[in-house]
């Protein structure tokens, strides 16, 4: 066989499977509605462990959020970070199989010292503040990173603002198990 034989071949299967499901596209049936529910399965459409999977790890990143905001030197939180922190415990209630860690941050000014206990202020705040909304003691635990974890690198104030942060950072697990 020739080479063009078999590139003629092959395109003419591809052209085969391609043509295998008419309305895989939405273009249409007897209806006008194909492709209205595409993505609609048994669990309606909800993708396993995607965002929007209310039960999901990306979900509760995305639409409840995973970190709050602290002003310079601050560990108290403010409206908008009890705001955050009341979906996330409702959220680690509901889903009673995940756990969390609380990773406390300062940004880059100041000792390492400093900001390491500013960082472990931050995440004691948050995590006691999910305690008083209900979730359990023993499905949190917290973690200082100081300035050593930034998530933006310059010597701006908005810089400095992002950095100044606790996030909540969830596993699937059991409470009462550590490593």
């Amino acid at each position: 066989m020739t080479h063009l034989t078999k590139a003629l071949i092959v395109a003419s299967a591809l052209l085969a499977a391609a043509c295998t499901n008419p309305d895989r596209f939405g273009a249409g049936g007897a209806d006008g509605m194909a492709g209205a529910n595409a993505g609609a399965g048994a669990n309606g459409g909800v993708v396993p462990g995607s965002a929007n999977d209310p039960t999901s790890a990306a979900y509760f990143n995305q639409a409840v959020g995973d970190r709050v905001l602290f002003a310079v030197d601050q560990s108290t939180l403010s409206p908008e970070a009890q705001a955050t922190l009341d979906g996330q415990a409702q959220w680690l209630q509901t889903n009673s199989d995940y756990l969390a860690v609380i990773e406390g941050h300062a940004d880059e000014q100041g000792t390492r010292e400093y900001n390491i206990a500013l960082g472990a202020r931050r995440a004691s705040a948050v995590q006691e503040y999910l305690i008083s909304r209900g979730v359990a003691p023993n499905r949190l635990r917290t973690v200082s990173y100081g300035k050593e974890r930034p998530i933006e690198i310059c010597s701006e104030e908005s810089c400095y603002a992002k950095n100044r942060r606790a996030v909540t950072v969830i596993s699937f697990g059991t409470a009462g198990a550590t490593s």
